[in-house]
């Protein structure tokens, strides 16, 4: 055998090795790739049953929000009406009582100013003119 046979035959198979080792790359290649199909595909399905539970989640938080804003509506309008009712009952209450507590007052004066003849002033009652003088002393 000569040299170029020899290189011929050592080519043919460096060749043939090569090719084998071509066909397992592929064939792992192959196969990954057919796993990252199916983690794919799961991955997908996943998502969409994912996706449509968010949907789902986010209808009903939005059906929660609108209850929840009615409430506030709800609890504003009574709030306010509250606020009327209570300021009508103080209108209602307060100015009867004042009136009352004034017409007592002035009735109170009246009477001890005719049981004691005092002058007839002005001046707003304090407590040491109110109070009863002694007997000796007018």
């Amino acid at each position: 055998m000569s040299a170029s046979d020899w290189a011929a035959a050592t080519l043919g198979v460096a060749v043939a090795v090569l090719t084998g080792g071509l066909l397992v790359v592929l064939g792992l290649l192959t196969a990954t790739l057919r796993h990252l199909q199916r983690s794919i595909d799961e991955l997908r399905v996943e998502s969409v049953d994912a996706v449509e539970e968010m949907r789902a989640l986010a209808r009903e938080a939005a059906g929660e929000v609108d209850r929840v804003g009615a409430l506030l509506d709800a609890a504003d309008l009574v709030g306010q009406r509250l606020d009327g009712a209570s300021r009508l009952a103080a209108r209602t209450v307060s100015s009867p009582v004042v009136k009352a507590l004034a017409i007592g007052t002035g009735t109170k004066r009246a009477v001890r100013r005719m049981r004691h003849t005092e002058p007839v002033t002005s001046k707003p009652s304090t407590p040491e003119r109110d109070a009863p003088k002694p007997a000796g002393r007018r």
